[in-house]
């Protein structure tokens, strides 16, 4: 065996003779020095195995070396002169030699202390076999049911703000960014802040049943690097896969299959930091072009049962475990809370915007004496909405209500879902509403209350100063007598004061009735839903995923509140727009009502929805 190797190595110093100048190789990744201790030793065989791949990968890039110098191409050519050309020519041997290792590199195992620091922040201390159980058993897999063909199925309780996150991703790239499926490096600057959506009108197909499966899995893979990329601040991704897959991933890319994995992970359980240090190999990529080909690579892991806990970790670890840390307002709980293993809203967070906070809110809330609470920084691809904000326990902000693409994750006490719309222009604002939105963002920005709904006497003069409202003299005294101002009273005041002073009230009706569709998904598959299915024989029913079509109206602003109940505004587009003429009234839809419908009010007040069939569950 000495013997065997020392012609391996010679072969390979031969086979790198009489080539032109280029970087020294790097150790390999799966046997690195300095290599945390308490790994086995590399065996023999094992040397073996990674000297023949050097060898392997040194006589590739020989070869396309010499192909490059007898057929150069204009850029080689270009770049051949002087000492900067060697310095090209070696970036992109590295560049090729990485490639062309990725797929068979299990990556770098975690040091113990890391493996620790990982597993108490995920799980903490106290953590059941049966939460633990939750998430080493889910997968991201696609729906096979033509009809929801597009959603990714939930098995278990517990990883679906993980699985809704990513969903969320998948919709955009499939319904609004098809043409970036076939790209090798989507076009995914986050330089596009300023883009109106409204200039460029979007409707994209309902056909969810004729989507391919290479769109549905280049969908999947480009919104797992973004959102990674995301985490790590565009500058880097981190992708966790198993040791025990690994093994077979090097004998051959074509064992990559469920059955390999399968009987892979079979006996393998997550219960302590020393399995996540055991089993756990990471690889780090600071090009978008490289991380997805490892993506592609590695994908069937990703839905095996391991995959929602092993994208959990890689978006901790592209984020790093020092910041996530530093991201939280209580860093001493575990983000997957008790007693039931569900996602925690630092992990939807995370996954939206690249952070791991807390709360929902637009940027930071000051709470004086040095402490403050951290919300949302930045404008995010696709949102969030929340029951919760309904039942007042919360606030969601305006960056994660009106995210670029009309797509939200909805949150209700325990579980994730997700709302979508195929039409762009859901979210475009006329005057009123721009002016309604403008109001709330400066009464929000006085709001010191953590959502509360309220602000002092002294920011309420501030809001009107910042928005050019003149109430009467009668309306400030009463708004302010009890020392603070109520969102509620002050907006019912608006309500009725004329558009000339600044209000909402509109006389000409140009504001007229918004009808459009929105479509909700619930993944889960595991129970009967909402106790509505009656099955034969005494039989559990199981709940399969679901895709809710709504009809969702919007009255105008002004409509009074004694006429929502029992009439509606005519499905004209402004009502009767005729000089100064009361807006026309007419018997409504038939409204339906789930909780649902009061997340979708959070976003769009007063909104009177209805469907067919089962009412949507968010359960």
């Amino acid at each position: 065996m000495a013997d065997h190797e020392e012609d391996l190595r010679t072969a390979l110093r031969m086979s790198m003779q009489n080539s032109p100048p280029e970087p020294k190789r790097s150790k390999p990744r799966d046997g690195p020095a300095g290599a945390p201790t308490g790994l086995p030793e590399e065996s023999s065989e094992v040397k073996t195995r990674r000297l023949q791949r050097e060898l392997m990968a040194t006589a590739a890039e020989k070869r396309m070396l010499d192909a490059k110098k007898a057929s150069p191409s204009p850029s080689s050519v270009s770049g051949s002169a002087g000492s900067s050309g060697s310095g090209l020519a070696a970036k992109v041997v590295r560049k090729d030699k990485e490639l062309s290792l990725e797929e068979v590199n299990l990556g770098k195992g975690l040091s113990e202390e890391d493996a620790k620091q990982l597993f108490s922040m995920v799980f903490g201390a106290e953590v059941t076999k049966g939460i633990l159980a939750q998430w080493s058993n889910q997968g991201i897999r696609f729906s096979p049911d033509p009809e929801t063909s597009m959603g990714l199925v939930q098995h278990e309780g517990g990883p679906c703000g993980v699985l809704a996150a990513i969903q969320a991703f998948v919709l955009k790239y499939l319904l609004f960014c098809p043409a970036e499926l076939g790209k090798v490096v989507p076009n995914m600057h986050h330089d596009m802040g300023s883009r109106t959506l409204s200039n460029s009108p979007c409707v994209a197909s309902n056909n969810f049943a004729s989507l391919t499966e290479d769109a549905k899995a280049r969908a999947l893979i480009r919104s797992m690097g973004e959102i990674l990329f995301l985490c790590g601040s565009n500058k880097r991704a981190v992708i966790a896969t198993l040791s025990v897959i690994g093994d077979d991933t090097e004998r051959s890319k074509d064992s990559l299959d469920d059955e390999v994995i399968t009987k892979s992970l079979e006996g393998l359980s997550i219960e302590s930091a020393a399995d996540l240090h055991k089993v756990l190999r990471v690889n780090t990529y600071t090009t978008r072009e490289s991380a997805f080909k490892r993506l592609q690579a590695v994908i069937p892991v990703f839905q095996s049962r391991m995959g929602a806990l092993l994208f959990l970790i890689s978006a901790l670890l592209s984020r790093g475990l020092d910041l996530v840390q530093a991201d939280r307002d209580d860093p001493s709980l575990p983000l997957v809370t008790a007693p039931f293993g569900h996602a925690s809203q630092e992990i939807v967070n995370l996954l939206l915007c690249g952070q791991a906070v807390p709360n929902v809110f637009d940027g930071k809330m000051d709470l004086g004496g040095g402490m403050s609470l951290k919300g949302v920084s930045r404008t995010v691809e696709v949102g969030f909405l929340t029951l919760l904000e309904s039942l007042n326990f919360c606030k969601v902000g305006q960056y994660l209500k009106c995210p670029k693409w009309p797509i939200w994750v909805v949150g209700s006490e325990s579980h994730y879902t997700v709302l979508f719309s195929l039409d762009t222009t859901v979210q475009d604002e006329n005057e009123l509403e721009g002016r309604e939105s403008q109001i709330r963002k400066a009464f929000d920005a006085q709001d010191q209350s953590g959502g509360g709904g309220f602000i002092s006497v002294e920011g309420f003069h501030q809001v009107l100063k910042e928005t050019n409202v003149e109430l009467p003299t009668e309306k400030v005294d009463l708004l302010c007598s009890t020392g603070f101002i109520v969102w509620s009273e002050f907006w019912q005041v608006i309500l009725d004061l004329d558009k000339s002073l600044g209000g909402l009230k509109d006389s000409t009706g140009l504001m007229g009735k918004k009808v459009f569709d929105l479509y909700h998904f619930n993944g889960i598959a595991k129970s009967d839903l909402n106790g509505s299915q009656i099955s034969s024989g005494g039989e559990t029913p199981v709940q399969r995923p679901r895709l809710t079509k709504l009809r969702v109206s919007v009255p105008p602003r002004w409509t009074p509140e004694e006429y929502m109940t029992d009439v509606a505004v005519s499905s004209g587009s402004g009502g009767n727009e005729s000089g100064g003429k009361a807006t026309e009234i007419a018997k409504p839809e038939p409204s339906q009502h789930a909780p649902l419908v009061d997340c979708i009010r959070t976003r769009w007040p007063r909104a009177v929805c209805n469907w067919i069939g089962y009412p949507p569950s968010i359960v």
